[in-house]
């Protein structure tokens, strides 16, 4: 029983700044790791970064250098910080979190959230 919920998302002009929350709920599990997906119309969902519980960050090329993903494990959140935005990030984000159930026998689930709209234009 585990949700997991985006906030954040608006409308920002190119050049911006915007921050994206994740936060999963619910009790009797680790998270392991959360990462960050965006899907723009007409196009396939993709990656776009990922952080494990240890705080080992990975970026698609098109992000690098421009976003930056971080986490709170005390509040099982996870941050997306968006500088230099470019109409071409704009997409509907989704995070998914993936975790061990305390009493799956070690077994991993994976969660997403119903996403948050980022939108890149003057």
């Amino acid at each position: 029983q585990v949700q997991v919920v985006e906030s954040g998302g608006g409308l920002v002009q190119p050049g911006g700044s915007l921050t994206l929350s994740c936060t999963a709920t619910g009790s009797g599990f680790t998270i392991y790791a959360m990462g960050w997906f965006r899907q723009a119309p007409g196009k396939q969902r993709e990656l776009v970064a990922t952080i494990t519980s240890g705080g080992s960050a990975n970026y698609a090329d098109s992000v690098k250098g421009r976003f930056t993903i971080s986490r709170d494990n005390t509040k099982n959140t996870a941050y997306l910080q968006m500088n230099s935005l470019k109409p071409e990030d704009t997409a509907v984000y989704y995070c998914n979190t993936m975790i061990t159930g305390h009493t799956s026998g070690g077994a991993k689930f994976s969660y997403w959230g119903p996403g948050t709209q980022v939108t890149v234009s003057s």
